[in-house]
């Protein structure tokens, strides 16, 4: 395959960013927090004509779970489990900590709306396991961490074997089977494990990563068409329960299938080669920033809503937001994320046993070789016969 697919793509970022402004946008403009309502009425009424559309910013979490897949196959490609396990701590963890600190303090000191986290359960969310364990978040947005560790730790037996293709491959068919028994038979570890509701995104996104890296099979573009079937009828359901319990009004479901199908197309048009020629330099730095803004738009971004709501106009307000949680996700990731994750990078670089460590040989210590002194042999007389 050509060395140019093998380097980072651009435009994956790019739709990356895409996906966090529609989350950030999903937030502010259409999620209606019931009674601690951060614009101080329903946001569409407040934003009446830019909610109906924002109001399908939720669906940037689906599009994070396919670009998932892809880029975690293609980054783990040729590494072994321990190189794996030390990219997905030094890529999680440093921005998440400055994250859940942020949030933290900043509801905790400016917030009379919000209620702070318990010490406990915010102390508990920089091992990234309050979800599992049952305690609180300290922003809403970390339950999609929990569904990521799944993942990474499911495709870890696979890297601990070795990729190739034919085991992902096989590990795409089982994940899928899985996810499917999972649903009728309802055991709560099974399930978590599995994760049904969203292993379909992740199995697309790799599967697409199979394509783009050994062309297009049958076999792959059936797991990508099962995915995308199975992605659109959850989402079906998922749509009706959003307008229901976050939006508070009807939402027609066709819109957001129709976004379900132009993720998948537009991964699918990456994993082909078709925007290859997008090379701007600029979306790779928006990738990075993607995450950091992720993790601190919500509860800081309704904070500062709340504190300016009263003394700007709605959209500047919004200007505002918008433009200090970027500012804040471009501080986080540059002064916390890139030093930090080179630490971490450091302090988990696998030592050699001293046992096993080879060195130069010291002069000092070598032990002199006894020489064994030449024999000096006279030389051969000959004897003559008398005559």
């Amino acid at each position: 395959m050509d060395e140019h697919r093998r380097s980072r793509l651009p435009v994956l970022d790019g739709l990356r960013l895409c996906a966090a402004l529609g989350v950030v946008a999903y937030h502010y403009t259409a999620f209606d927090t019931g009674v601690r309502r951060a614009w101080g009425d329903h946001p569409a009424k407040v934003f009446p004509g830019l909610s109906a559309v924002t109001a399908y910013g939720w669906l940037g979490v689906e599009l994070f779970f396919l670009i998932s897949g892809f880029v975690i196959c293609m980054s783990c490609w040729g590494k072994d489990a321990g190189a794996f396990f030390r990219s997905r701590v030094t890529r999680l963890f440093p921005a998440y900590w400055a994250g859940v600190i942020v949030t933290f303090v900043v509801v905790a000191l400016w917030s009379t709306e919000y209620r702070r986290t318990p010490y406990l359960d915010a102390a508990l969310n920089l091992t990234m396991l309050q979800r599992p364990l049952g305690a609180a978040s300290v922003d809403g947005v970390y339950w999609t961490l929990w569904v990521e560790s799944c993942f990474y730790f499911l495709f870890a037996f696979v890297v601990w074997k070795g990729l190739t293709l034919q085991r992902v491959t096989a590990f795409c068919y089982l994940w899928l089977v899985a996810s499917v028994i999972a649903v009728p038979a309802k055991t709560p570890l099974f399930t978590a494990i599995v994760q049904p509701a969203w292993s379909p995104y992740f199995i697309a996104g790799i599967a697409l990563y199979l394509i783009h890296r050994f062309g297009s099979d049958l076999t792959r573009w059936g797991l990508v068409a099962v995915c995308f079937l199975m992605c659109a009828y959850a989402v079906h359901d998922l749509t009706i329960q959003v307008g229901k319990t976050a939006v508070h009004r009807p939402l027609p479901v066709w819109p957001a299938v129709l976004l379900i199908a132009v993720f998948f197309a537009m991964v699918s048009c990456v994993a082909l080669g078709w925007l290859s020629r997008i090379r701007w330099r600029w979306l790779t730095t928006a990738g990075l920033l993607t995450y950091p803004l992720y993790l601190i738009h919500e509860l800081n971004g309704w904070v500062l809503i709340h504190a300016l709501r009263d003394h700007f106009p709605r959209y500047l307000t919004l200007a505002i937001v918008l433009a200090t949680v970027l500012v804040g996700a471009w501080l986080v990731h540059r002064l916390v994320e890139r030093p930090l994750a080179g630490l971490l990078r450091a302090g988990l670089a696998p030592r050699t046993s001293l046992i096993n460590q080879r060195r130069e040989p010291d002069p000092r210590d070598a032990k002199p070789r006894l020489r064994v002194p030449e024999q000096i042999h006279e030389p051969t007389k000959i004897t003559r016969p008398s005559a």
